[in-house]
């Protein structure tokens, strides 16, 4: 009976083990088709990535500091002209 008994907890055993293996399969291969599935709808509605928004802010932030030299040198010059 002990035999027997050990025998149908190491099928049971085995049996769950293989359910949690096929879980993890399923669960890998949602995955898969859901990050597929988002990527393209990302491509389709043309998002920009990170990298090109932090490039595009660099060049932003560059160019709102050479506005503000620019604002600050004309108005220097207007000073100097309406002076003379």
């Amino acid at each position: 009976m002990v035999t027997t008994s050990n025998r149908i907890l190491d099928d049971l055993a085995r049996l769950v083990t293989d359910a949690a293996g096929a879980a993890q399969g399923v669960r890998r291969e949602v995955e898969t088709v859901a990050r597929t599935q988002i990527e393209r709808l990302l491509r389709e509605l043309d998002v920009v990535s990170r990298e090109e928004f932090e490039a595009v802010r660099e060049m932003a932030l560059l160019a709102r500091e050479e506005n503000d030299k620019l604002a600050a040198r004309l108005a220097a010059l207007e000073a100097a002209q309406a002076k003379s």
